[in-house]
């Protein structure tokens, strides 16, 4: 399995890890939708690779935790090296990264509604959408999140 955002077309994709399409629906986005996540409270939705570190019914029903920040991420805000290698370490294990540093963190696709941008930086879909994709969704799976 593998989940593909596009931030530009509005669109998950969830495929076998192939070419065959299990599901694809549209997204709403964070409240600043251009650009990658980076700082806490920014508005926006990350970019890069990422994978699915925990699911979990939570305020906007059935929701799957993004290993956000990785360790690129993390590298690039200067984070101290040894915050670096924690998150590096956790992605190894497929843990979930720290969510306190300076880059925030609990960034979920779960439900809400897609008619406009309103998040704080996570993917929401229809409540229907977000239902099948944790249904389908083990943790662990790799999630690429593209401009």
């Amino acid at each position: 399995m593998r989940i593909l955002i596009e931030k530009g077309k509005r669109r998950l994709t969830l495929t076998d890890g192939g070419e065959r399409v299990i599901l694809s629906c549209p997204i709403a986005l964070g409240k600043c939708p251009v650009g990658a996540k980076k700082q806490e409270g920014d508005g926006k939705t990350p970019e890069g690779e990422y994978f699915i570190c925990l699911k979990k019914q939570g305020k906007y029903g059935p929701s799957l935790g993004v290993s956000y920040p990785n360790a690129g991420d993390a590298l690039r805000a200067g984070l101290p090296p040894e915050t670096v290698e924690v998150i590096r370490r956790r992605a190894e294990r497929k843990e979930r990264p720290p969510w306190g540093t300076a880059l925030g963190g609990e960034i979920y696709v779960h439900g809400g509604g897609t008619a406009s941008d309103w998040t704080a930086g996570c993917v929401a879909l229809a409540d229907q959408d977000a239902q099948a994709l944790y249904d389908l969704t083990p943790v662990g799976t790799e999630i690429s999140i593209v401009p």
